[in-house]
């Protein structure tokens, strides 16, 4: 198949497939006795990560054999190829185990390493939240836009500051301070609601490429700003830490505060 050096309606019908597809199988395995095992960092992992993936890995397969896929719990895939689907089928493990209705399957379409389309599937909840580079978010396929705040008015939101250095620490302190409130555990489900308007920063360590190419379509395109925490792009070869505000004012206040550190 040839491409043009964008996305085509053909990846993003892929990428609802891929959603639909893992859906069924959290949906079925969701608020049910699972078998837990521990991942060599210790982190959960349940055959419910390994069944959705595998199915979205295969249909991969079967409409792009070409394209390199890059899950969380399966090796890489093509990893020479330009168009890299970046897969977590499970973002917020722990969120699932406990029943919370905040893990999502984040699918991801990089093109040489930079995110051109992201998908964020809440499957319980049935949200999903779609954006293409240079497009607009939609959820359920209705546009939403984040919601311009200073920081001093905005909620901030990050996963857990147990994976932050004691230096980004500090510096996360210094950010929390200038919020008007903060929350924690919302894993990915904290930049959608960010591009829904409801959240106005996220702030992440730590990080590997499937937990945030995802993300980076679906910010910019409710008008969001998504960076590392030096303001760098996130790609493939990012560090791993995510800066993201809801208008680019309240980000280059983010940065300021997390370049103290």
């Amino acid at each position: 198949m040839s491409h043009n050096e964008t996305t085509s309606s053909q990846e993003m019908a892929l990428a609802h497939v891929l959603a639909d597809a893992a859906g069924e199988v959290l949906r079925a395995r969701f608020r049910k006795p699972l078998n837990l095992e521990r991942k060599g960092d210790s982190s959960p992992v349940t055959e419910a990560d390994r069944a959705a993936e595998s199915a979205m890995a295969a249909l991969i397969r079967a409409r792009f054999p070409d394209h390199g896929i890059f899950g969380e719990e399966h090796a890489r895939e093509n990893a020479e190829s330009r168009w890299q689907w970046v897969l977590d089928p499970i973002d917020g493990t722990r969120a699932f185990l406990a029943g919370y209705p905040t893990f999502t399957t984040l699918i991801a379409l990089c093109l040489d390493g930079a995110p051109v389309l992201g998908v964020i599937d809440q499957p319980f909840l049935r949200e999903r939240w779609t954006a293409e580079a240079g497009g607009v978010t939609l959820l359920n396929g209705e546009r939403v836009r984040a919601q311009a705040r200073r920081l001093e008015d905005a909620v901030l939101a990050t996963t857990s500051s147990d994976y932050f250095t004691p230096a980004q620490a500090a510096a996360y302190a210094k950010l929390r301070a200038r919020c008007a409130s903060a929350i924690a555990g919302g894993d990915a489900y904290a930049s959608a609601m960010l591009a829904s308007g409801c959240v106005g920063a996220v702030v992440d360590a730590a990080l590997k490429p499937y937990d945030y190419c995802a993300l980076v379509p679906i910010v910019e395109g409710a008008g969001g700003v998504i960076t590392d925490w030096r303001g760098k792009p996130l790609t493939l070869d990012s560090d791993g830490s995510l800066a993201a505000a809801c208008c680019p004012e309240a980000h280059r206040a983010m940065l300021a505060e997390l370049g103290k550190q």
